[in-house]
């Protein structure tokens, strides 16, 4: 069986104390706070990660704003996955991880505090020379990495990729690597398509409006529309304008567009189009690590930039005010990042 996000137990305590830690909680929407928790001990199989920094993602944002469906996501809850931090305890029978090791993590879901534990499979590596802070958004490259596989991007294909937030901005730089014929992006703010141009996107187009479509826009220079569709908007209502996008005998790779789709889906265009829909996260473990490891071969490399993206530092006792940030429409508001360390966590950087 596929390993899946899991959220590491926390037990929430009403007191402070040396064998306590911070950790946010969302109670309701819009509404997280601090709290207190034990610090865990790592079970058997496990180690504990003294977390330094947490990226505030796009699937945060859409629980802060309570646009995730009960089955997803119940209140009160715990956020934060895309986490780099200190490996400070291994339990036992853990091989090959050590004190003192920087690490990436992958599917740990509720990060926003001092300390997680977890297994060994959610742990990278990382060179000790690259800034913790650039390593947390290493997480992510996986699910890229497997959207351009997935894509089957080829020199000849116009490939279309719909938003360049955090994870868009990403993918450019990743699908750029796979030499399409064209690579058009599309997104709301001027600053965001000034990165894409540098990142490779042979075309920007600046959308007017969250529900522009997109061929109203960009239809004129690509009237037949796009062989490869990757959307990377929040709102699942982004894959009927995905669909109108893709070309005849296209491909639509879900990178984003999880979210409740509230508008109605005409499965008859994708019959008439004989389009193929993709998701993202690899279906073997094997393959997630295999991407974990070229992730971050690619930043090592220089080939992936994930540090031009942070636009904003807080620490974890304001965690609160980096949510109303991130929750912003504009186009210096990139990647919020989270400074979990707490002693060293008393300057905010805008």
């Amino acid at each position: 069986m596929v390993v899946k996000m899991t959220v590491p137990p926390m037990k929430l305590v009403d007191h402070d104390g040396p064998d306590t830690q911070m950790c946010a909680v969302m109670s309701d929407v819009k509404q997280i706070e601090i709290k207190r928790a034990e610090i865990p001990e790592p079970a058997e199989g496990e180690v504990r990660i003294k977390v330094k920094w947490v990226g505030i993602c796009g699937s945060d944002v859409e629980v802060y704003r309570g646009a995730r469906e009960p089955e997803f996501i119940s209140y009160p809850t715990r956020l934060g996955h895309e986490v780099a931090g200190v490996i400070d305890k291994v339990g036992e029978n853990v091989l090959g991880l050590q004190v003192g090791d920087h690490v990436s993590l992958r599917y740990i879901w509720g990060a926003f505090a001092e300390y997680v534990c977890c297994k060994p499979f959610s742990v990278k590596v990382l060179p000790k020379e690259l800034p913790l802070i650039e390593g947390s958004l290493i997480e992510v490259l996986p699910a890229l990495l497997s959207a351009a596989e997935n894509a089957d991007i080829s020199p000849n294909k116009n490939v279309l990729i719909m938003g360049q937030g955090v994870s868009g901005l990403a993918l450019t730089q990743v699908v750029n690597l796979f030499s399409p014929k064209n690579l058009v992006v599309t997104d709301l703010f001027d600053e965001k398509l000034a990165l894409s141009k540098k990142y490779g996107a042979t075309h920007t187009y600046k959308m007017p409006s969250p529900d522009a479509k997109t061929m109203d826009i960009v239809g004129k220079d690509f009237p037949e529309g796009f062989d490869i569709v990757i959307p990377c908007l929040l709102e699942g209502s982004g894959m009927v304008d995905a669909i109108d996008a893709a070309a005849q005998n296209g491909r639509i790779v879900m990178y984003g567009c999880i979210g409740t789709c509230h508008e109605p889906v005409d499965f008859f265009k994708v019959h008439k189009k004989r389009l193929d829909i993709f998701s993202t996260e690899p279906k073997r473990d094997i393959d997630n690590r295999r991407y974990f490891d070229e992730g971050l071969k690619l930043v090592m490399d220089g080939l992936v930039n994930t540090k031009e993206t942070i636009t904003h530092i807080f620490p974890l006792e304001k965690v609160d005010e980096a949510f109303k940030t991130r929750n912003t429409h504009r186009g210096d508001t990139i990647h919020v990042m989270i400074d979990c360390e707490v002693n060293n966590s008393d300057e905010q950087h805008e």
